[in-house]
Formats: C-alpha cells, sequence, structure tokens
C-alpha cells in the first residue's frame, strides 16, 4: 500500500481483497523489498521464495481449489502484483509464473494435466515460463521456427527461444512450437517440458538487461529433445495460436496493473524525498515548479487507478474486451514510464544513483512497453475497433 491515496479502495476490492493486500505486503517486505541488491547481482530471486509464496497462499490465487489454487477471481491476482509494486520489488516473476503461464494450463490442459501440473505451482515446488519470442521473431508468433515433431509416443523439439521470463528456475515451461509447419500459423501447438534432467535442454546465457536486474531471463535451447507426447497442452495439435490469443487480456492487463502501481509509487517517493531533501535553506518541495511537477503526476496516476479499476472490473465480470485491455497496457505503461521519468528528476543527481528505488524504477520501465506487444501493436490492436 502507498501514502499516495490511502483512503482509495478500488470499486472492485472486496474486504476479502482487503486482508490478501495486508498479507501479501507483509510478505512483501519481509521476503522481497529487503533483498533487491541481492537478487540483482545474482540475476534471480532466491529459489526457496516461490516456496515461501506457495505456503503463504499467494500463488495461483484464481485458480480453482481442486487443482490446488485458491478459487479466487483476478482481482486477488491483481492485489499481489500491486503489492510488489509498492514495495520496490523488481525481480520475482510472479505475473509470468500466477497470473499468465498457470491460465494456459488452467483454460486449456486436459483434466489430467490439471491435476498434475496446477498444485505444484500453487505450491511453489514448480516454477512457470513460457518460451514465445526467437531471435528473430519478436510479437510475429505465426513465425515462430522452433519444431516439435511427433515421433511415436513423445515430441522431438529443435529451436531456440530468447527473453525467457523464470528461465533459469523453470521447472515446467510452455513452448511454442509448430507440430506441422507446413500449416504456419495453423500448425502451432503449445507443449509443456518438464525441465528436470531433460536431455536436449539446454538453459542459455542470462542476459544483461537494462533493468530488471534481479529477475530470471535467460536463452533456452532444445536440441533433440523428446517431450512425451502426453504434454501436448490440451491434448490437441495446431490450437497453440488460438490459445496463445485468448490468454493475452489478462497478460495486458496486469501488465498495465503494475505500470499504474509502480506509477503510484514513483510519485510517492518523489514526495517524500521532497519534503526531506533541502536546497537553498528550504525544502525543494515549497518550489513551485516542485510542487506542480507533483501534482500533475499524481493527477495522472489517480486517472490511470480509475481506468485501471475499470478494466479489471471488466475482466472479473468476463467481459474485458481485447482493444480494452490493450488500452489498459498502453496507457498504463507509457504513463509509467512518463511519470517515473519526471519523478526521477526531483531526486537531481541521486536520481542516476542505482542504490535509490527511483533509478531502479526508471530502468525497469522502458520495457513494459515492449513485452506483451508492443506500443505500437497495442495501437494497431486498439484501431482494429474503431
Amino acid at each position: 500500500m502507498t501514502k499516495l491515496f490511502p483512503e482509495y479502495i478500488a470499486p472492485w476490492q472486496t474486504e476479502e481483497h482487503g486482508d490478501l493486500r495486508k498479507h501479501a505486503a507483509a510478505f512483501v517486505a519481509k521476503e522481497l523489498t529487503p533483498h533487491q541488491d541481492r537478487f540483482a547481482r545474482q540475476h534471480e530471486v532466491d529459489r526457496d521464495v516461490w516456496n515461501r509464496a506457495g505456503d503463504a497462499g499467494l500463488l495461483l490465487l484464481d485458480v480453482p481449489t481442486e487443482y490446488g489454487g485458491s478459487g479466487g477471481d483476478f482481482g486477488h491476482e491483481v492485489v499481489v502484483q500491486q503489492e510488489l509494486a509498492y514495495g520496490l520489488d523488481t525481480a520475482l516473476g510472479y505475473a509470468v509464473h500466477s497470473t499468465i503461464v498457470a491460465h494456459y494450463i488452467n483454460a486449456y490442459a486436459t483434466e489430467e494435466q490439471k491435476k498434475r501440473w496446477l498444485p505444484l505451482c500453487a505450491s511453489g515446488e514448480s516454477v512457470l515460463a513460457i518460451a514465445m519470442t526467437e531471435p528473430g521473431t519478436g510479437s510475429d508468433l505465426q513465425s515462430v521456427r522452433t519444431t516439435a515433431i511427433r515421433e511415436g509416443d513423445h515430441y522431438v523439439v529443435n529451436g531456440s527461444k530468447t527473453f525467457i521470463s523464470n528461465g533459469s528456475q523453470c521447472d515446467l515451461l510452455v513452448i511454442v512450437a509448430k507440430t506441422d509447419p507446413s500449416l504456419g500459423g495453423k500448425g502451432i501447438s503449445l507443449l509443456v517440458a518438464e525441465t528436470k534432467d531433460l536431455a536436449g535442454f539446454e538453459r542459455g546465457r542470462v542476459l544483461e538487461k537494462i533493468g530488471q536486474h534481479g529477475q530470471d531471463t535467460r536463452e533456452l535451447s532444445f536440441t533433440d529433445m523428446r517431450i512425451p507426447a502426453a504434454n501436448l497442452l490440451g491434448g490437441v495439435e495446431g490450437q497453440g495460436f488460438v490459445q496463445l490469443m485468448s490468454q493475452l487480456q489478462r497478460e495486458r492487463l496486469i501488465i498495465g496493473v503494475g505500470a499504474v502501481a509502480v506509477a503510484e509509487t514513483a510519485v510517492a517517493e518523489a514526495i517524500a524525498y521532497a519534503k526531506e531533501r533541502t536546497a537553498f535553506g528550504k525544502p525543494i518541495l515549497s518550489f513551485q515548479n516542485t510542487k506542480f511537477v507533483l501534482a500533475e503526476c499524481k493527477a495522472e496516476v489517480l486517472a490511470g487507478k480509475t481506468l485501471i479499476d475499470h478494466c479489471i472490473a471488466e475482466q472479473i465480470a468476463g467481459r474485458l474486451d481485447p482493444a480494452t485491455a490493450s488500452i489498459a497496457k498502453l496507457w498504463g505503461t507509457e504513463k509509467q514510464k512518463e511519470v517515473v521519468d519526471r519523478c526521477l528528476q526531483i531526486f537531481g543527481g541521486y536520481g542516476y544513483m542505482m542504490e535509490y528505488p527511483i533509478a531502479q524504477m526508471y530502468a525497469a520501465t522502458r520495457v513494459q512497453t515492449i513485452y506483451g506487444g508492443t506500443s505500437e501493436i497495442m495501437k494497431e490492436l486498439i484501431g482494429r475497433s474503431l
């Protein structure tokens, strides 16, 4: 919880969501916030953070209880994502694991697959990742070159992926591959690799990013890697592209949620700093320009919160459409970039020092307009709805 809008309660938030918020905030304050420097140095969170998050009941919150989840709604996932931002975390790949990839399994897996995989993900015993992007393909998923060719009771997978969040620690990896390359996009399927001791599976180099240094991101490659045919997500070939497209609304909305929460945190940090920092014998918050900048940023954040809360309510109700989800991501991430930049300026030279959270936020912010579909793609999708 930030101090920027202490009385603000989202219209979708119930008492249960509020209790979860307090619980998640306490977890982040203990397990994540104090360890950001170490996570950044090792390029990943401690592996047992996932187990502790599972023990705390913070994973797969809107997955049904029969599969190990908490049986909540999308708002429960939102609460945790916001508290991660408020707690200055840029390391844990929570949204990838809990909000996004778990729901590919929840939505499309067979009953046997759900019962086999989801409880392990809810407990933190298994960490999830998804391997979409390849060198040279970017957002053009129909052009993936990774193949998964059926041979008896297995698929033989060959190819490489990049920019894979949770790539170092993933135990379950959803792979986007072509099971029938002759069909183009219609030949794409999703397969789940259980990575422990998997022959032909290689974790490549850890990627040096501008920001989010503590978040596990690396390259992966597959060389004659054999995945049981029973691990084809949903059991039917050629459904991968449709499966990917239908889950993008969740992904884009949760990115927008995190973006506005980071912007809110940046404004709160800048106000606190401006009250303490003195120049010419008085706090810099007393200068009109500083007040105006922060006042504008605070207004922008409140506008963003109301937009995002509208979209969250629509998602909970099952009404969120692709164009509106794209608006949430486009506006949220672009405004985050602008607000964090203006807040960093308040810190002067200290804003350029990575020991300050505002600098870490600034470095981490830039990618939000890229992953999950770039801002340019969001505009294209919104434009199609006009």
